[in-house]
C-alpha cells in the first residue's frame, strides 16, 4: 500500500536550509519515492492557515519509506533542515 510523506515546512534560516536543498536530491534519488508536490504557497481552504511550504512525497510502501527517513545519509541531511526551518511531517498510510 502507497504511503505520503507530508511536511510543512517555514524557513527561517534559508542558508542552513540551502545545505538541505543541496543534498536531498542526491538522497531521495536512491530510494523509491515521487515527489508529488512541492508549493511554496498553498492554498488554504479550511481551518487555520500554517506558514510554509508544503512537500508531498510518495513512496510505494511503508518499508520503502522508512528505508529513505531513517537512512544514515538522510539524518545526516536532516539536521540541516530541522536546524533551517520550522518543520511539521507526517506519514500517511494511502487507502487499501
Amino acid at each position: 500500500m502507497s504511503c505520503y510523506f507530508v511536511a510543512r515546512i517555514e524557513i527561517h534560516d534559508p542558508v542552513e536550509y540551502s545545505r538541505y536543498l543541496d543534498a536531498c536530491d542526491a538522497v531521495f534519488a536512491r530510494f523509491n519515492g515521487r515527489y508529488l508536490a512541492v508549493d511554496p504557497v498553498p492554498i488554504p481552504l479550511e481551518g487555520t492557515s500554517e506558514a510554509g511550504r508544503m512537500v508531498i512525497i510518495e513512496f510505494p510502501d511503508e518499508a520503502s519509506f522508512r528505508s529513505w527517513y531513517e537512512s544514515d545519509a538522510y539524518q545526516e541531511i536532516l539536521a540541516h533542515r530541522l536546524a533551517g526551518a520550522h518543520c511539521t511531517a507526517s506519514l500517511v498510510r494511502g487507502k487499501s
